[in-house]
This record gives C-alpha cells, structure tokens and sequence, in this order.
C-alpha cells in the first residue's frame, strides 16, 4: 500500500488517503512501482480555490523485462476525474527521464511541488540533482514565456471582462520566466516563493496579492473586469521578453545524458550496467 506523505500542506487526510488508495490500485493493476507521486496544479501552484481539483501527477517504473522490447507501449497511464475530483496521471520513468534531458519544466515542477503523497525516498532526489544541473536556462524561459502570451491571447488580450482565475495562468508563468532569467535556473514552483523572488512595482504586487486572497476563498472566481496593472505589465512582459529578445545560455557545462542514463538503469534495477 502506497503510504500517503506529510509535507506541512492543507490536502484533508480523507483526500490523502483516497490519492493513496488510487496509486496503489495503479500500480497493482499495472505491475508497476510508483517512485514519486505530487499535486501539480492550481493548490501546488499557490492559488487553489475550495472547490479545485486535486492534479496528482506521478512517475512509475515497470520491471527490467519490459523495456527490454522492440515494441513501442504506452509510457503514460491516466485516470479519469473521479468523484473525488482526483484527476490521476502519471509518466513512466524512462518517459520521465528523456523530458528531463529536454529540461522539461512540467516535470521539475512535480519536483519541487510543495505537497508531496508519495516518495519512495531514492528517484525524486536524485532526479531532481539531475535536472538543476544540466537544464537549459534558455529552454526554461521560452517554455514559460510560451504558456503566458498563450494564455494572455487566448483569455485576456481584447477582452472587456475576463474570467478572473485566468490571471495567473498568466501571471505565474511570466515570474517564473523572469525568476529563470534573473536565476539563471530552474524557478520555484508556487505563486509565494515567486512574487518573493521577483522584484514588482508595489501596484503591481498589491493588485496579484489581493486577487489571490480572493481566489483562495472564493469557490468560482468569474467574470470580472480587467486589472489595469496586471494587464500592463504583462502586456509588456510578454513582448520585452520574447525569445529572440534575450541572450540566456541554451547549454550547460555539461551533457545530463550519461548521468541521466545511470539513473534510469538503477531506477528499473540494472545498477549501473
């Protein structure tokens, strides 16, 4: 049985114990392992409402034998929406592996997501020393700033009134944009840890803080008329920050491959083949 983890969050014990529940029918039905299971959403990212889902995204390993096939197989398994509001999915290994040599920031995301339920203690850490050491700061950014003018020309951009939530679905991605091109590395996942390593104009800052106070309470954030701060300094963000604007390294000191590639061998039980 999956035993659910503690990582200090407000995830009610029943849903702790429903995500264990579902991760060890997976990895039963599967034959798998789970080495690594998080939130990866709006609770993970800082800015949950009561009523949001609960995005479990986790990493698994089949057994030597299964890899070793010159047949391509499914390498994701998933779960519907459930009753719960459980929305499961999750990446084999190997899968993993490979998205974090294309300094995938989804993955390290899961990472470091503040609320963790499950961790067999080995995978996650050693993964994540992999990814923070040869990731692209390059690739990081444009990732980000590709999720933010998405968002912005699909929700926002020519609108009198905008869902309100939609907001940070364009905020968060451009602090986490600006936190890679400040850091050069990979950003912080939630909202808190983001606005506290990127400097703001105090509008700016108070008008992010008073929506999040009123997304966190608020079981359906609705229509709303557009924040002029917000929409300003995104709006300038997102064109003063377009890839070919800025010059961050798109390589690292060092190749991850070799390093990744002991990692998926241990990982699936072939030591260091």
């Amino acid at each position: 049985m999956i035993t659910p983890q503690n990582s200090g969050d407000a995830i009610p014990p029943d849903v702790r114990q429903h995500v264990a529940r579902a991760l060890d029918k997976v990895a039963r039905e599967h034959h798998v392992r789970i080495l690594y299971a998080a939130e990866s959403g709006s609770r993970a990212w800082g800015f949950g409402s009561p009523d949001s889902d609960f995005d479990v995204r986790f990493i698994y390993a089949h057994e030597p034998a299964w890899y070793l096939s010159l047949t391509d197989k499914r390498d994701v398994l998933e779960r519907p929406l459930d009753a719960h509001l459980l929305d499961l999915a999750g990446w084999d290994v190997r899968k993993a592996m490979r998205l974090l040599l294309k300094s995938n920031p989804a993955l390290y995301e899961w990472f470091v997501s503040p609320i963790v339920y499950a961790d067999d203690g080995v995978f996650r850490a050693a993964a994540q020393q992999v990814f923070e050491a040869h990731a692209s700061p390059r690739a990081l950014a444009a990732h980000y700033w590709s999720i933010a003018r998405g968002q912005w020309a699909r929700e926002i951009d020519g609108r009198d009134q905008v869902k309100l939530k939609k907001y940070f679905y364009v905020v968060r991605p451009l602090l986490s944009m600006l936190s890679v091109i400040e850091h050069s590395r990979a950003p912080p996942m939630d909202i808190g840890h983001l606005l506290a390593a990127v400097p703001l104009p105090p509008p700016l800052a108070r008008a992010i803080e008073d929506l999040l106070a009123t997304k966190r309470q608020t079981p359906e954030l609705g229509l709303g008329d557009r924040i002029a701060a917000i929409d300003e300094w995104a709006s300038a963000a997102i064109t003063h920050y377009a890839p070919e604007n800025h010059t961050l390294p798109d390589t690292v000191p060092h190749d991850g491959r070799d390093a990744a590639d002991r990692l998926f061998r241990q990982t699936i039980g072939l030591g260091d083949l």
